[in-house]
């Protein structure tokens, strides 16, 4: 029987983990994540995988690495993002890649470099066992995840193609066959500046934005709870800011509202955005000198997609491979998740139609915590699991 860990040993996937993690590639960073993918293109090119560089921008680059098949079989995608949150404050030093009780520590562990490092081994593990697969196995190392996507948009506008595809976020081995999409909008309800003590001449932006909130709540928020999905949750609209005014004695003349808004497969970006512009247009109908206006965050928007939903059949070749694989090698029946946060699997998903599921070693608890660190263990399996996932996948042209 074939075992992708007689041909790595823990020491080599633990040490790629810790030189990405020894490289900062947040959004502070002048060049980004450029360095890291100057270390991945290094890797391969030590090892003979075939890779290309995708541009994004003038220093920021995808790296689209693969395994070729020999021939008739099914392409398996891995992806996974190469950009950190930033250190903040964490609990020791970030950029250390320090072992300790079996873990490794460091800002990018969990989320998601440990993963990516997998991901690499697993092409190198192909090449050097010689696998004959039927398929191709294609690793994509991507910016921008924790941003406006911008990595895995050129993948789809790209026009990348695959039969499935594993995003390698946290998950300690359990997967998500489906999240929410999701939009930042920016509300910014306009007023009259006065002063104070002739306030009626004056019209309060904030006053009014309250009431905009009321009738979201009324209107809006009070008809999501019915609004669900068994493999995402419900739909959801929460109010994350506000900030209008200049100072106590003056009345407001604008206040603006950010809202986070999660939606379900089942509902569009256009509906989304449709249902809060309706309860804008009422509240101006009734009252002549209500105003506001809606715009997307540009945080958050990317450059012609958007945060789209993920969906895919549970009984779908892709996934039920997966899972057995996983249940193999941890002796563990993996849970399907419905708590998953957006991901680069929803532009594969609803854009390129590839069968995608969220799978990866680490517990996602760790995420961007002052004491982020991935379980040694897990890396390895990772190994094991995304090669065996390949092998079963893709298939072999031959015993």
């Amino acid at each position: 029987m074939f075992r992708a860990t007689d041909w790595f040993t823990e020491e080599e996937v633990v040490s790629v983990a810790r030189d990405m993690i020894r490289i900062p590639s947040d959004w502070n960073e002048p060049l980004r994540e450029k360095c890291v993918l100057d270390y991945i293109c290094a890797f391969f090119d030590r090892h003979g995988i075939e890779y290309r560089r995708q541009p994004i921008d003038e220093n920021r680059y995808n790296i689209i690495a693969a395994y070729k098949g020999k021939g008739g079989g099914k392409t398996l995608l891995l992806n996974g993002h190469v950009d950190t949150v930033p250190a903040y404050e964490m609990e020791f030093p970030p950029f250390e890649g320090f072992l300790s009780d079996g873990y490794l520590h460091g800002r990018g562990a969990v989320d998601m470099k440990g993963a990516v490092a997998a991901m690499m081994m697993s092409l190198v593990v192909c090449k050097r066992a010689n696998l004959p697969l039927a398929g191709d196995l294609i690793v994509t190392a991507v910016v921008g995840e924790e941003g406006k996507s911008e990595g895995t948009e050129a993948l789809v506008l790209e026009g990348l193609k695959a039969d499935g595809a594993i995003v390698g976020e946290p998950s300690n081995f359990d997967y998500a066959i489906g999240h929410r999409g999701l939009e930042w909008i920016e509300l910014t309800v306009y007023g009259k500046i006065a002063h104070s003590g002739v306030a009626e001449k004056g019209i309060n932006a904030i006053s009014h934005a309250a009431r905009l909130i009321q009738a979201l709540e009324r209107e809006v928020i009070s008809k999501l709870k019915e609004r669900t999905n068994p493999y995402t949750g419900p739909s959801i609209l929460n109010f994350g800011r506000i900030e209008g005014g200049t100072q106590p004695s003056t009345v407001a003349d604008s206040c603006k509202i950010q809202i986070d808004r999660r939606y379900v497969p089942e509902e569009t970006v256009e509906q989304v955005i449709g249902e809060i512009q309706a309860v804008i247009d009422k509240l101006s109908a009734e009252d002549p000198q209500f105003q506001a206006k809606l715009t997307l965050m540009p945080e958050n928007v990317m450059n012609r997609l958007h945060h789209v939903p993920m969906l895919t059949d549970p009984d779908h070749e892709i996934v039920t491979t997966l899972a057995g694989v996983v249940e193999e090698v941890t002796g563990r029946k993996p849970e399907v998740s419905t708590k998953r946060g957006w991901t680069d699997g929803g532009l594969l998903s609803h854009y390129l139609g590839i069968p995608t599921v969220i799978c990866g070693p680490g517990d996602i608890s760790y995420s961007h915590s002052k004491n982020e660190r991935i379980a040694v263990a897990q890396l390895v399996q990772a190994v094991e699991i995304y090669v065996q996932t390949a092998m079963r996948f893709c298939g072999l042209s031959q015993l």
